[in-house]
Formats: C-alpha cells, structure tokens, sequence
C-alpha cells in the first residue's frame, strides 16, 4: 500500500473510530503530505463515514457510534475545506439544503448528523440551528435559494413546527421552489403527509438517499 493510500485508509478508520483528534491529526498530515483534499474528502472521510452509515442502515452501530464518527467526520473536513479555500479549488455542490430544528426544539443530535451526512455526498449545507421560527425558514429560503428544505422536530410539541414552515412557505409563494423533508424521533411518515411535506426520514442515512431521490440524484 502506497503512502497515499496508507493514509486514505487511515482517515476512514479514524471515523469509523469515532475519534475527533485523530482524525484531524491525520487530516493534517495528508495535507502536509501533499493528499489532494478532495480526494480525502471523497475517498478518506467519505468512505469512512459511509461505512458507517452502512452498519448503523445494518443494526451493527447505534446511534452514539454514529454522532462520534459525525463529530469525527466534521473535525476532519474542516482541515480538508480550509486547504480547499487556500488553493481557489471549488467541491462540486450537487445540491444546496437549508436544515435547521423547529421552533421549540433545542435539541440538535439528528439534524447535525444529517447534515454531515449531505456535506460528505457534496450538498452545500446551511444550517439554521436549533429553535426555529417558521419566519427564519422562509427568511433562509429566500437569501440561500436551496434545493431542500429539512426541518428536524425531536419532541413532538415541535411537530406543529414543522408544520407551520410548510405553511408560511407556501404563504409567501416558496412552496413550489423547494423540496421538504422532516424528520426526527417523534415523526412519522403518516405525519409527513398530513402536513404536505414531500419526504420523511427515519434516521441520517435515510435522509441522505431521500433527499438525492427528491433531487433525481442516482444513488
């Protein structure tokens, strides 16, 4: 195994370990080695947390596993997208997500995670936080122009949330310019559909394959 390799390898067990530090201590190392950051993002990072998202799809990770090998993902991008900025190279953006939690939601585990999911399959995130107004979606709607729109409710006095940014959308004429999706513990897909939202997710890896779907993005 070459010493590109070596450390491409390297980068998809340090997530896979769910371990920030090393992660970015072997993030810094291939830039210093010269690794293409792209190419770690995609085929390092990448495949690393893929693998992840694939055991956890399987049963054989949870969800602990899968927020540090998220946390450990993001420690690593991050080296990866500032060498990205110092040598003028753009990632290739396949789609642009306004994300954020619903008003009255200050929990943000699942939306995170959804969102280092898309980061890793070349979305251009912009996330809102937590405890969002139906206003601030629309607000973000309108300044970001996204493809998708995914509002996370992880208690269920946060589902009328939900709702209430699909109506303010189409209040002010968006509805039509955005796919949205929700998600989160208390949601279900029969919920989904009551409020006219076009997708439901169950968990991060779900919400990556239905927002390529709703994009017409083969998997």
């Amino acid at each position: 195994m070459d010493r590109e390799q070596g450390l491409l390898k390297a980068l998809q067990e340090a997530v896979i370990s769910g371990d920030p530090r090393n992660t970015e201590q072997v993030a810094k190392k291939a830039v210093k080695e010269g690794i293409d950051p792209l190419l770690a993002l995609e085929e390092g990072l990448g495949k690393g947390i893929s693998t992840v998202g694939d055991c956890f799809g399987a049963g054989t990770m949870f969800l602990p596993e899968l927020a540090t090998a998220a946390d450990a993902m993001q420690a690593g991008t991050k080296i990866f997208v500032e060498e990205l900025k110092k040598s003028g190279v753009e990632r290739k953006v396949v789609g642009r997500v306004v994300i954020g939690t619903a008003a009255g939601d200050v929990h943000d585990i699942g939306k995170t995670l959804v969102a280092t999911m898309l980061v890793v399959n070349g979305f251009e995130i912009y996330d809102l936080g937590t405890d969002n107004s139906a206003k601030k979606f629309v607000e973000a709607v309108r300044q970001y122009q996204p493809d998708i729109v995914g509002i996370s409710a992880l208690i269920t006095t946060a589902m009328v949330g939900q709702r209430d940014v699909l109506e303010a959308l189409a209040e002010y004429n968006l509805r039509s310019k955005v796919k949205v999706i929700v998600g989160g513990g208390p949601v279900t897909a029969e919920w989904a559909e009551q409020i006219g939202a076009d997708g439901y997710a169950v968990n991060a890896v779900e919400a990556v394959i239905t927002i390529k779907a709703l994009m017409g993005i083969n998997q």
